[in-house]
C-alpha cells in the first residue's frame, strides 16, 4: 500500500494516462495509414484537446485527496474503466469539404503532422515519467 501510494501523487498518473492516451493515438495513426490505398475508408481521429480538457478536470476534481481515482471521461472516445486503466475508442473523422475519388477522407500530410505530435508528445510524458521514477528509485535507496 505505501509504495502505489508513492507512486499515486504529483503528476504520475496524469503521466501514465497521457501515455497511454499517446499510445492508443500512435496506433490509430498507424491503422490510418496502412489503409491509406483501400477504397472507402475512412480515417479515425482522437479528439487530443478533449482529452486534455477532460485530464485537466480529472485532476482538479481529484484535488490532493489521493484515495480518489483519476477518472478522466471524453464523450465517447476516452474513459476509464474499473480498474483505473484509461480506455480509448477513435471515431470516424468527419469529411471536411474533401472526399477523394475513392471515397476516402485520407491526407497523408495531416497523418504525418499528427504523428509527429503525438510522438512529442510521447516522448516528453515518458521522459519525465522516467524522471519520477529515477528520484524514486534515488529517495528509496538513500543516494
Amino acid at each position: 500500500m505505501f509504495l502505489s501510494t508513492l507512486d499515486d501523487h504529483g503528476a504520475a498518473p496524469a503521466l501514465v494516462k497521457s501515455l497511454a492516451f499517446s499510445e492508443a493515438r500512435l496506433k490509430m495513426i498507424a491503422e490510418n495509414v496502412a489503409n491509406a490505398t483501400t477504397p472507402g475508408y475512412r480515417a479515425k481521429q482522437l479528439d487530443v484537446s478533449a482529452f486534455r480538457t477532460s485530464l485537466r478536470r480529472a485532476l482538479d476534481d481529484r484535488g490532493t485527496n489521493l484515495d480518489k481515482p483519476l477518472l478522466v471521461e471524453s464523450g465517447q472516445q476516452v474513459r476509464t474503466d474499473r480498474e483505473g486503466y484509461l480506455q480509448v475508442s477513435p471515431v470516424e473523422k468527419p469529411v471536411e469539404n474533401l472526399l477523394f475519388h475513392d471515397g476516402t477522407n485520407f491526407s497523408i500530410e495531416q497523418e504525418m503532422a499528427d504523428l509527429a505530435e503525438t510522438g512529442m508528445s510521447h516522448a516528453l510524458a515518458t521522459n519525465l515519467l522516467q524522471r519520477h521514477y529515477d528520484g524514486l528509485r534515488r529517495a528509496i535507496r538513500g543516494v
